[in-house]
C-alpha cells in the first residue's frame, strides 16, 4: 500500500536557486562527519530574479514538506547537475515528492559493526587499488579516509561494493524499456536472486563465509517468465575471490537459452557488474527474427546467432548491484549534500503493478526523498569499452549505498543517467528479523530508473519492490552456487 502525503505542499513556481555551495565547484575536502542528524539544508524561497535577494526569504526544508514540479527549483542545488539537466525526464505535473529526514543515523546490525572494528585495521590497498587483507564489514571506515590520499576515491567504491547487503537480495523483478528510437514500450518479468557467499559478517563462526561456496564472493542469477519470447531465459554469474586482486579476471557466467534448449557460456566474459542476459522482444520467430533490448536493437538468427545474442551481458536491468573497484581509476569529486530516494515510502511492481512514473516512464519523483550527505567519485574503465569510458557514482556517506549512477563517453558526452532507489527494512510493518530476533537492517535494492542520455530518449526502468535479503537455506544455496541448476531446471 502507498503511504499517505502530509498535507504541506510548496508550490510557488518562481522559486529560487538554494543557498548551498554549487554543485561538486567548491572544495574536495570530504568532511569527517557529515550534518548533523535532522540538521536540513536552509535554501531560498525568494523571487530568484535579483542575485542580491539571495539573503533574503531563506527557508529551512522540513521532513513532511511536499514539492510539485514547479517548486523542484527549491531543489535544485540538492540534485546532480545531469538530472536537472534532464528534469523533464525524472520530474513530472501530478508528482507530489515529500521531503524525507535529513541526515537520518541509519541503524546497521551489529555483527556488521563488529566485523568492521575487528578487521578494518588489516585492509589496504596495493598501487594498481586492488583490494588486500579484506575479510568482513566496512573495509575502510569513513571517518579515517583522508581526502588528500591519492587512493581515497579508490578506497570510498570498495566501501561501496562491500556495503551490507544481507545474504543477498531475492524476489520477482519487472523492467521496463523504452524505446530509443521507433517503437513501442516492453515490459518483461522474471526473477532474480543475489547470494552473498564472502564476506559475511553474520557468519564469523565460519571464517565469514558459506563454507561450500569455495572461492565464489558472490552469486547473481535470475528467469524470466514474460513475455513469452524471454520465456525460460535464464542465467548464472559467479564471482570469486581472486577478482579482487586482479582486475582482468573473468566471471564464469552461464546462461540457459530456451531456442537452443541448452545452456552455454556467456558471451561476455569479462563483466563489470551483476550480469543480465539481453532479453529478446516479441517479433517475426517463425523466421528467426527479435528485436534485441540493452544493446539499441538489430536482427538475430534462431540459431548460433541468437544464442551469441543473449548471452551477451545487457548492461540494464541490475546497474548499480555490484562493481568492480579495480577495474577503474578512480578520482575524488568531492562531498556534497543531495536528495535522493535512499529509504522509498511508496510501492511497484509487484506490490502496486499500476505505479505512475510520469509522462517519460523513468520517473520516481512521486514517493519519499531523503536529504543525504553523499562523496561523489569518478572512475575511468581500465577495459576498453565500445561507449562506456568513465563512471560518477554519489555514494551515500554513512550508508554506503549508490544513490545516482551516471556515465559518459570518452568525449565527456553523457551516456546513461541513472537514479538508484532504495527501502529500509526495519521501516518496514512487519519489520523482517535476522535468524535470532536481530533487526534486519538492510537497503533493498528495490527499483532503478536509467534514462538514455547519449540518444536522447528512451531507458529502462526496473522495480522489485517485494525483495528480501534474509538468509537462505542450504538447498537454495546449493542450486544458486551451480550452473547446473540451469540444466536440470529446463
Amino acid at each position: 500500500m502507498s503511504c499517505p502525503l502530509p498535507a504541506r505542499r510548496i508550490f510557488e513556481p518562481r522559486l529560487a536557486a538554494a543557498l548551498l555551495a554549487a554543485f561538486l565547484h567548491a572544495s574536495s575536502a570530504v568532511q569527517a562527519e557529515p550534518p548533523r542528524e535532522g540538521e536540513c539544508p536552509a535554501v531560498n524561497a525568494g523571487a530568484g530574479a535579483d542575485p542580491q535577494a539571495q539573503d533574503s526569504a531563506a527557508l529551512v526544508l522540513e521532513p513532511g514538506m511536499i514539492v510539485d514540479k514547479q517548486g523542484m527549483l527549491l531543489l535544485k542545488s540538492l540534485l546532480p547537475e545531469e538530472i536537472w539537466r534532464h528534469r523533464e525526464v525524472f520530474f513530472f505535473e501530478g508528482m507530489q515528492m515529500e521531503i524525507g529526514p535529513c541526515h537520518r543515523r541509519y541503524a546497521r546490525p551489529g555483527f556488521y559493526i563488529e566485523a568492521t572494528r575487528k578487521h578494518s585495521g588489516g585492509v589496504g590497498l596495493n598501487g594498481d587499488d586492488d583490494l588486500e587483507g579484506y575479510v568482513a564489514g566496512i573495509p575502510f571506515p569513513q571517518g579515517q579516509i583522508d581526502p588528500d590520499d591519492p587512493q581515497a576515491a579508490a578506497k570510498w567504491a570498495w566501501n561501496l561494493e562491500k556495503r551490507f547487503r544481507g545474504a543477498g537480495h531475492r524476489g520477482r523483478f519487472r523492467i521496463t524499456t523504452i524505446p530509443n528510437r521507433a517503437g513501442g514500450i516492453h515490459r518483461f518479468r522474471g526473477e532474480f536472486f543475489v547470494f552473498q557467499v564472502r564476506g559475511r559478517s553474520d557468519m564469523a563462526s565460519t571464517g565469514y563465509r558459506w563454507e561450500p561456496g569455495k572461492d565464489a564472493l558472490w552469486a547473481v542469477g535470475g528467469e524470466f517468465s514474460h513475455p513469452f519470447s524471454a520465456r525460460g531465459l535464464a542465467w548464472r554469474q559467479f564471482r570469486v575471490e581472486k577478482s579482487q586482486r586482479k582486475w582482468r579476471e573473468p566471471d564464469d557466467v552461464f546462461v540457459y537459452v530456451p531456442s537452443l534448449r541448452k545452456m552455454r557460456r556467456a558471451g561476455s566474459p569479462w563483466v563489470d557488474g551483476a550480469f543480465m542476459p539481453r532479453y529478446s522482444v516479441a517479433g517475426q520467430t517463425s523466421s528467426g527474427g527479435g528485436i534485441m533490448i540493452g544493446d539499441g536493437g538489430g536482427a538475430i538468427s534462431p540459431a548460433a546467432g541468437a544464442s551469441t545474442a543473449v548471452s551477451e551481458d545487457a548492461r540494464a536491468g541490475l546497474t548499480g548491484l555490484f562493481l568492480r573497484p579495480n577495474g577503474y581509476r578512480w578520482r575524488l569529486r568531492g562531498e556534497t549534500t543531495v536528495i535522493a530516494p535512499l529509504n522509498a515510502a511508496r510501492d511497484g511492481y509487484p506490490i502496486d503493478p499500476e505505479r505512475n512514473y510520469g509522462y517519460s516512464g523513468l520517473s520516481v519523483a512521486h514517493d519519499t526523498w531523503d536529504i543525504r550527505q553523499a562523496v561523489v567519485i569518478e572512475g575511468a574503465l581500465r577495459q576498453n569499452a565500445e561507449t562506456l569510458r568513465t563512471l560518477t557514482i554519489y555514494v551515500d556517506y554513512q550508508t554506503l549505498q549508490p544513490l545516482y549512477w551516471i556515465s559518459r563517453t570518452s568525449k565527456r558526452r553523457l551516456v546513461e543517467v541513472g537514479i538508484l532507489v532504495h527501502r529500509y527494512t526495519s521501516d518496514r510493518d512487519p519489520a523482517p528479523h535476522w535468524p535470532g530476533g536481530t533487526p534486519a537492517y538492510i537497503f533493498e535494492p528495490v527499483a532503478a530508473s536509467f534514462f538514455d542520455a547519449l540518444a536522447g530518449r528512451g531507458g529502462w526502468l526496473r522495480e522489485s519492490f517485494e525483495l528480501s535479503s534474509l538468509p537462505y537455506d542450504d538447498s537454495e544455496r546449493r542450486r544458486m552456487i551451480t550452473n547446473h541448476a540451469l540444466q536440470r531446471g529446463h
